[in-house]
């Protein structure tokens, strides 16, 4: 922790970390809201649409471990700070862009300050808060996340209708100023005193090509097929590219990933764990739509209040379990929140046609709840067992880890969906049957069902891990 820090700058840097925090989350659930009025707007196909998307995604992904370490190198605050400027940047081009094209091009503009944030906002709160209020400020942030994602559609559909779709960016630009402010005043700066650690260019280079690969073809497996050609290509290159940077990093006098962090028990289970718990609860954002708009005939709207049950809940809850566990430990709540997960998705399996609204919103709120509990801890756990040089590389696997189970729950649950429904009904699905819907239901039954297994390997994971930190 920073030296002479005082309560109100405390958390005066916790707001201006959760309020980036926020909107990074809130631009990624809005984005997804306005593609059909983007699509419509630019006459583009839905292929080019989803690159909306898809780049926001690849870029954030692939450049977390690279900033994560350069906020290492040359302090967190400088990038933190680097990377509201360009995000903004980012939003207002996007909000003006005259075609499709320009706007793909801006919203990776916008993802590349959007990583410059993820990756060193958990840092920056370590550094500034003692470890036992850590969980607790981690907890405080994920309830900013979660708030931008459960915000995002309704404001989203909101700014559209009454603005148009460009405001859903512009708005990020004096709320972005705003807080760039606030960062720059209360966030300290950094003690860089090593000059001797240079940046590892090798590294950083194959490691976006692998996880880029690797990402866009775990996105793209369901529409273009598991089997075909061009994803088995880009899983082909994407182990090529990671074995690389793997052979780069043991041989790197200054590694942009330092492997002896995975040989440390709480680190590398943590990590594991986090995967795990995203496979989980984006498995349920995915294929929750599809249970409440396909099989049960729902409308949009009555369907996003239902689904506010799920993120409401990990908002409350998070902070709460964050300071818990800063007095009792971080395994034990790690590992019940991922129990409560396992036990959530198993609910969700077990709706059909005839499932109150309650019932639904109680299965979710079991969802959030496991969520919830377990993310700060968890989170706390990864943070306080990597060294304080090694701060950033920590916070950006983190946001890798999120980022890499968002992509690994939405593929696998998408892939066993997807398969069920074209094995049971010869490749073609009309819904609104009652036969058809049987099938529906029967698909994500078993979807549900294989994400709560593996959440469960994920509450193994948390318990078998040893604390070595509050």
């Amino acid at each position: 922790m920073q030296a002479g820090l005082d309560s109100a700058q405390k958390w005066g840097v916790l707001l201006a970390i959760g309020v980036g925090t926020f909107m990074t989350a809130l631009d990624t659930s809005v984005a997804n809201t306005v593609l059909p009025i983007i699509g419509k707007n630019f006459n583009a196909s839905i292929t080019s649409v989803e690159w909306v998307v898809t780049i926001y995604l690849l870029v954030l992904s692939g450049l977390l471990l690279s900033f994560g370490r350069l906020g290492d190198i040359r302090g967190h605050k400088v990038i933190y700070l680097s990377g509201f400027g360009v995000f903004i940047a980012g939003s207002l081009l996007s909000g003006i862009a005259p075609n499709i094209q320009l706007l793909i091009i801006f919203r990776g503009l916008q993802a590349l300050g959007a990583a410059m944030l993820a990756a060193n906002s958990p840092a920056i709160l370590t550094k500034n808060f003692p470890a036992n209020q850590r969980g607790q400020a981690l907890g405080l942030q994920a309830t900013m996340t979660y708030l931008g994602l459960t915000v995002g559609p309704s404001l989203g559909g909101w700014l559209t209708t009454f603005f148009g779709w460009r405001v859903v960016f512009y708005i990020n630009v004096p709320v972005g100023l705003l807080f760039f402010w606030l960062g720059s005043h209360y966030i300290p700066r950094d003690n860089v005193t090593k000059k001797t650690e240079t940046f590892d260019f090798p590294g950083a280079i194959t490691f976006v090509l692998g996880l880029g690969t690797l990402l866009l073809g775990l996105n793209k497996g369901a529409e273009w097929g598991w089997t075909s050609i061009p994803v088995l290509f880009l899983l082909f290159c994407a182990v090529a590219f990671l074995t690389v940077f793997v052979v780069i990093e043991k041989r790197a006098n200054n590694p942009m990933l330092d492997l002896n962090l995975f040989k440390k028990r709480p680190f590398s289970l943590s990590t594991t764990s986090a995967i795990l718990n995203y496979i989980g609860i984006y498995s349920s954002i995915f294929l929750m739509p599809y249970y409440l708009l396909q099989g049960r005939g729902f409308n949009p709207a009555q369907a996003g209040l239902i689904l506010t049950a799920q993120p409401l809940v990990m908002a409350v809850i998070a902070p709460i379990s964050g300071t818990l566990s800063d007095r009792i430990g971080t395994r034990f709540p790690a590992a019940i929140g991922m129990m409560v997960l396992s036990t959530g998705l198993f609910l969700l399996s077990r709706l059909g046609p005839e499932s109150e609204i309650i019932t639904i919103m109680v299965a979710l709120a079991v969802v959030g709840l496991g969520t919830g509990t377990f993310i700060s801890p968890n989170n706390s756990a990864l943070m306080g067992s990597a060294p304080k040089n090694r701060q950033g590389i920590a916070a950006g696997i983190l946001a890798t880890a999120r980022n890499f189970g968002m992509v690994l729950g939405v593929g696998i649950a998408g892939a066993i969906f997807s398969t069920t429904l074209a094995q049971a009904s010869n490749g073609s699905v009309i819904f609104g049957s009652v036969a058809q819907n049987e099938v529906l239901y029967k698909a994500l039954q078993l979807s549900f069902l294989t994400t709560s297994v593996i959440t469960f390997l994920g509450a193994i994971t948390s318990l078998v891990r040893v604390d070595n930190n509050p």
